[in-house]
């Protein structure tokens, strides 16, 4: 069961990443300055990046970065409340 808390965070990152697939250029970082990663998941806790999301970041392109955030809402589908 997740807190409600967790659950707005959840809504709030969705809501970035409508922004950010939005975006033509200069697509903004998902990063929310947690940086942890869940043992279990292998996924930023904050942002639901991979490590290797995280390390590519800043040497991708607006189109693998629009790709990634893709992944990041897939990834929080099953999480979301209906």
């Amino acid at each position: 069961m997740w807190l409600h808390g967790e659950q707005k965070k959840i809504k709030e990152l969705k809501a970035r990443a409508e922004i950010a697939l939005a975006t033509p250029e200069n697509v903004p970082s998902p990063c929310v300055s947690v940086c942890v990663m869940h043992a279990k998941t292998g996924f930023c806790q904050g942002c639901w990046r991979t490590i290797s999301e995280i390390a590519g970041w800043s040497g991708s392109g607006d189109a693998s970065k629009r790709q990634v955030w893709q992944h990041i809402l897939l990834r929080l589908q099953p999480l979301q409340k209906s």
